[in-house]
C-alpha cells in the first residue's frame, strides 16, 4: 500500500507545485524556497560555536509543526528543550506563516527549513543532512514514508500532543493498510485524552505505546509584558472603556458573512460595539476587509493602526498577534466552526478570561469544547440570529461576561500540567 501511495504522490507532485503557485497569487511566500520542500538546502551548520568538536557531539532533535497553531502550542516545549545545552533543534513547518512564526520567535537559536515532501528520496536527503537522533511530531501530522524512513534508521518517533477527531479517524480508517503499519512504527504517542487514545488504538496504535499526557496548549503563559501590551491596546481601541470589543478569530470563508449579519443586527441596538475580524489565512485579509466595507462599515487595518471613534471593524491583518488581540478584547468568537472545518483553539481566549462563542462544528477540539461547555464558559450557536442574541446579552450584562469568562479561565487553570508530563516521557530519549 505504501508503494502505491508513493507512486501516486510522485504522479501528483506537479499538481502540488501548481497549487503552490496558485496560492502564491494571494500569498507570495508560497512561491519561494521550493528546494527545501525537496530536501535541498545548505549543509547544516547547526551550531555557530567555534568549538566544532563540541558542536558535533550535540544530539539533533527534529520537531515538526505543520503551521502557526501547532508551533505556538509547541513553543513552551521548545523553550524547555533548549535549556539542555547538549541538544540542537531542527524545526520544520509546512506553511509560510508557520515558517515566519518560527523565525520571528526563535531566530538563529534553532535550524529551520520547510518540511520535506513525503517521498523516499526527499526524506533520505533530509535525514542525511540533519542526522536527527529523535523525531517529535506535533498533534496529527503523520506521513507514512517519513515515519517508515525514520523507523528503518532506528530514529525514535514520538507523537506529541496527539489528537484524533472522529472525522479524522474515519478518514484514516479508509486507508487502514497504510495507517496501521504507520502507527505501529511510532515509538510512543503522547495523546491529549482517552477518547483520542481510543481512536488511535482502534486504528492500529499499540496500547503499550500510548500515553495520555493531556493538552499542552493549556500550559501557555501570558507574560507581564504581553498583559501590558494588551491593556494599552484595549484602552486605545475601547476609547478608555467606552466601547465593548468583540473579536471574531480565525474565521474561514463562508462564515464571515454570518458574523457580519450578526454584527448588523447587534449594531441596530448597541452602537458602542467594535468588531475585530481576524481571518485564519493571510491571503484573505484584503477580501474580508473589502467584504466589510461593502456592507457600509468603517473599516480599519490593524497593520495601519488607524482606529478612530467612527471605526466599526478592525481587520486583524498581522501575523503572530492573535493572542495579543484576544487580550485586548471583551468577547471572543472562535472561527472555523460555523462551517464544517472543526473549529480552532479555545484555550488562548479562555486564558484571557473571555466568554467564548462558537459555531457547532468543534470536532477538532471536542474535549476542550466539552470542558468549556460543562462549566458555561462556551456557548454554541447555529446562526447569525443566535450569534447576535448572545453578543447582545454579553454586551449589556457585564456580570454575565465576567461569570462566563471566569468559568473559561477555570478550565485552563485546572488542566495545566501536560507540558511537564510530556517532558518526563521525552527526556529518556534524549540521554
Amino acid at each position: 500500500m505504501r508503494f502505491i501511495y508513493t507512486l501516486f504522490f510522485y504522479l501528483v507532485t506537479p499538481f502540488i507545485l501548481l497549487r503552490l503557485l496558485w496560492r502564491a497569487l494571494a500569498a507570495p511566500a508560497y512561491a519561494k524556497r521550493w528546494a527545501e520542500r525537496f530536501g535541498f538546502f545548505s549543509l547544516l551548520v547547526l551550531n555557530k560555536s567555534t568549538d566544532t568538536k563540541k558542536a558535533a557531539m550535540k544530539k539533533i532533535v527534529w520537531l515538526h509543526t505543520v503551521s502557526v497553531g501547532e508551533f505556538i502550542a509547541a513553543l513552551p516545549l521548545i523553550k524547555q528543550l533548549q535549556v539542555n545545552p547538549e541538544l540542537q533543534l531542527v524545526i520544520t513547518t509546512t506553511t509560510p506563516t508557520g515558517s515566519e512564526r518560527v523565525q520571528t520567535s526563535l531566530g538563529d537559536s534553532v535550524f529551520h527549513v520547510y518540511a520535506p515532501y513525503d517521498l523516499p528520496d526527499v526524506i533520505a536527503r533530509f535525514l542525511r543532512r540533519t542526522k536527527p537522533a529523535l523525531l517529535l511530531i506535533m498533534e496529527t501530522e503523520l506521513w507514512p514514508n517519513t515515519i517508515a524512513a525514520c523507523a528503518q534508521r532506528n530514529i525514535p518517533i514520538l507523537l506529541v500532543n496527539g489528537r484524533m477527531s472522529r472525522k479524522s479517524a474515519d478518514g484514516y480508517k479508509k486507508f487502514s493498510a497504510l495507517t496501521r503499519p504507520m502507527l505501529q512504527s511510532l515509538s510512543l504517542a503522547l495523546v491529549q485524552n482517552k477518547e483520542d487514545a481510543a481512536r488511535f488504538n482502534d486504528l492500529g496504535l499499540p496500547v503499550v505505546n500510548t500515553r495520555i499526557t493531556g493538552n499542552i496548549k493549556f500550559d501557555l503563559t501570558l507574560t507581564d509584558e504581553l498583559r501590558e501590551q494588551a491593556a494599552q491596546l484595549k484602552q486605545q481601541w475601547s476609547q478608555n472603556g467606552e466601547r465593548i470589543i468583540w473579536i471574531a478569530a480565525s474565521t474561514h470563508q463562508g462564515e464571515d458573512e454570518i458574523i457580519l449579519e450578526a454584527f448588523v443586527q447587534v449594531k441596530k441596538h448597541i452602537k458602542n460595539l467594535l468588531l475585530v475580524m481576524v481571518p485564519r489565512h493571510p491571503e484573505r485579509f484584503t477580501s474580508v476587509g473589502n467584504l466589510c466595507a461593502s456592507r457600509g462599515f468603517n473599516v480599519a487595518k490593524r497593520s495601519a493602526g488607524q482606529v478612530t471613534t467612527v471605526t466599526d471593524i478592525i481587520i486583524g491583518d498581522t501575523m503572530g498577534e492573535l493572542i495579543l488581540l484576544f487580550g485586548a478584547s471583551d468577547i471572543a468568537f472562535v472561527g472555523g466552526s460555523l462551517v464544517p472545518n472543526g473549529g480552532h483553539n479555545f484555550i488562548e481566549p479562555a486564558a484571557w478570561q473571555l466568554p467564548l462563542l462558537s459555531g457547532m462544528h468543534v470536532f477538532n477540539f471536542a474535549e476542550v469544547s466539552r470542558l468549556l461547555l460543562d462549566v458555561g464558559g462556551l456557548t454554541l450557536v447555529h446562526s447569525a440570529s443566535e450569534l447576535a442574541e448572545q453578543i447582545t446579552a454579553l454586551v449589556v450584562n457585564e456580570a454575565e461576561r465576567h461569570k462566563r469568562g471566569l468559568a473559561a479561565l477555570t478550565v485552563v487553570n485546572e488542566n495545566r500540567g501536560a507540558l511537564q508530563k510530556t517532558l518526563e516521557v521525552i527526556n529518556p530519549f534524549l540521554k
